[in-house]
Order: C-alpha cells, then structure tokens, then sequence
C-alpha cells in the first residue's frame, strides 16, 4: 500500500499545477498503441514548450473515477515509448485514428462519459459523417449556397434522376477517408456507351463503359458492397497544366475559444487519379501559385481571402449542428473555373500539413486552445 502512495506522490510532483493534455488512441497488441507516433512525439514536445504536460492514453486506460492512470510518454534519450503513471488530464485530444476503432461499443461509452463528466474536457469526439456534415450545412442560409447538390444513394431511378440533372456526379462512401473508395460518372449522350464509370484505386482510376443505368447501377452496386454512398454533384474545378487542383483549409480554435484558419494548402490531382488525396498520387503545392496561373494576381488574391472567410463559416456552422466540442478541422474546398467556392468535406482528425509553417502553428494552436479550456475549467470549479 506505502508503494502505491510513493507512486501517487510521484505523479502530483509531475503535475505540479501543470495543466495536463492526454492524447486518446486505442492500445495495440504489438505496438502498445495506434495513431501516428510521430505527431504524437511532436504534440508532447511542443506542449512541453507550451507548459503542459502530456502523453499518450489508451481507451482502455481510460478512468474517470481515478486521480492518476497509465500512459505513454517520448523519451528522446532512448527514442523509444515508456508507459509511466500520469496525472490525471484536464484536457482529452481525441486522436483515435480509425473510424472501426472509434465505434467500438467500449471505446464510444467512454468517450460519452467523459463529455458529460465535469473534472476534463474532450474536444473532438468522434469522425465526421460525410451526410450529416451536408446536411448541418443546408440548414444555414450563410453556408448552403457553397454546398453542391448532394443525396444519398438509393435507388437507380434517384441516380438516373439525379444525372439528368447534373451530368457529372462524384459518389462517396458516407465514412469515407483520404479519398478511398470514389467514383466518378459522367453521361455522354452521343457514345455507344454512354455511361463512364471511374472508380478510384491506390494511385491511378479503373475505367468502365457501361451501355445502360441498369448496367452502371450493378457495377455501382459490386464496388461499394453495400457501404452506404452519397452522390454528389460533380465540380469542373480550376486546373493547373490540365490537372485539376483544390485547396485544403485548417482550421483550429485559439487561445480565446474562437475560430481561425491556421494556414491554407493546395493539392493538385495525380496525372490518372480522381482525387487530390497525397496518398492517392496528388501533390501538395503553393495555392496562390495555382490560383494565379488559373485567374490572375488581383483576382487570386480575393479568392483566397473569401476562402478563409468561408472555412471560418463552414467551422462555425459545422460545430453548431453537431452539437459537439471541437477543437480543429481540416476541409477540403474546390474552386470552379468562374472562381467560386464549393465545399467537399470536412475532416475531424486532420492528417499532418506537410507545410512548414503550417505544421508549426497547427501544434502550439493545441496547446492555446487547451489552455482556454483549462481556463474555463478552473473558473466553472471555482463558482461551483
């Protein structure tokens, strides 16, 4: 019993009036934990910088009814992972990396008893739903005119319908990420085939020509494998040197609470890929370098500035209709040739931003938006 106290008074001289941020993933039998363990390392190392103490907390290490409990921290020295018993956090950043993980039974009851409980605050609590985040969009006049025309996909009379208004469709699998499992349909009326089916493989597209919808509707049906798919309205987006490009927002809380867009990239689509996705052959470049040669310098520079404006709306907007705490989100906007913007998706466990300064100010932001958690914490505890 004496050990035990030792240990807990080791861990309240760690914590020393130090806010503590604990990094959720889930546990791993060969590798003690999943997520990406580089970004992990570069979280602790700038919250370190920033005052706060963090490490690495599995699910199933997760106690809300505990003072301290196991987790992972960097030791530089060795380079390797050490599990040490650490305070109990303030502050959960939700860094679960797959969606399967996510919706385990034990995994999501965990997480629902933490937004509820009063002594930490979880930002972030799950991945986003491709038709929840249209239809949380369509409810506000302020963000439904950046909204292509998006339905689910039923039935092949709805698809039918659908492509007699909009020749070129997008479909999407509902819990899709980075790109995998998209398609693209495109009519043209005066082919022998009419139908051009592209269904988006690792790095290149396969091609079908599909003579009739019924014909189209089955090899729909066998790629997606009963997934529950949206069907989108397809956008001739703006192109640099015939590939097609779009542009990726982060945006993040601040040290106030509120939104901002920590830096704005660009993807230019795989010479054979139907998407910008990196891991599916597209490249990351300078926007304005695109936006200007595909408009010119004045009106590039509007362009971009109407897209922090509207990602700040789209966040907004997205926050309010899911009814949850979040803390940062990555989206995907396109530009069409006339330079209007379209919103395509929303992610809720951003990848890394490859860009430099955009990396950099992407983890202190973290650690500023936690710290007005923190904050706020206190103060609710203290007029309890």
């Amino acid at each position: 019993m004496e050990s035990l106290t030792a240990e807990q008074e080791g861990v309240a001289a760690i914590r020393a009036g130090r806010p503590v941020l604990a990094i959720l993933t889930i546990d791993d039998d060969l590798q003690l934990f999943r997520g990406n363990r580089s970004n992990f390392a570069d979280l602790i190392r700038t919250g370190q910088q920033s005052g706060f103490i963090v490490y690495v907390l599995t699910a199933k290490n997760l106690f809300l009814s505990r003072s301290s409990l196991k987790g992972y921290v960097y030791d530089e020295v060795s380079e390797a992972w050490q599990q040490r018993l650490m305070p109990f956090p303030d502050i959960i950043y939700n860094r679960i990396p797959l969606r399967e993980d996510e919706m385990q039974k034990s995994v999501r009851s965990k997480i629902i008893a933490c937004t509820k409980d009063p002594r930490v605050k979880l930002f972030n609590p799950s991945f986003f739903n491709k038709w929840h985040l249209f239809e949380w969009l369509r409810q506000s006049k302020t963000t439904k005119p950046f909204i292509p025309t998006t339905r689910k996909l039923m039935t092949v009379s709805g698809l039918g319908k659908m492509m007699q208004k909009h020749p070129y469709l997008y479909l999407k699998p509902e819990s899709g990420k980075a790109g995998k499992g998209i398609m693209t349909i495109k009519v043209q009326p005066e082919k022998q085939l009419p139908y051009l089916l592209k269904i988006q493989e690792d790095r290149k597209s396969a091609t079908y020509h599909c003579a009739t919808l019924g014909k189209l509707w089955t090899r729909i049906q066998k790629q997606s494998a009963g997934e529950a798919y949206i069907a989108q309205q397809g956008i001739q987006l703006a192109s640099y040197n015939d590939r097609r490009f779009d542009l990726r927002a982060l945006v993040q809380k601040n040290e106030r609470g509120k939104w901002e867009v920590t830096g704005i990239g660009a993807r230019l689509a795989g010479s054979s890929s139907i998407t910008t996705h990196v891991p599916r052959g597209g490249m990351i470049e300078d926007p304005e370098k695109l936006l200007v040669s595909s408009f010119n310098a004045d009106l590039a520079r509007k362009i971009l500035i109407k897209t922090k404006q509207t990602s700040l709306m789209i966040a907004r907007q997205i926050e309010r209709g899911s009814g949850q705490l979040l803390g940062e989100m990555s989206m995907d906007l396109g530009i069409d040739s006339s330079g209007n913007i379209w919103f395509f998706e929303a992610n809720s466990k951003p990848m890394k931003f490859d860009e430099p300064h955009i990396r950099q100010k992407s983890l202190e932001r973290i650690f500023q938006y936690s710290s007005y958690l923190t904050k706020l914490k206190s103060e609710k505890a203290g007029g309890a």
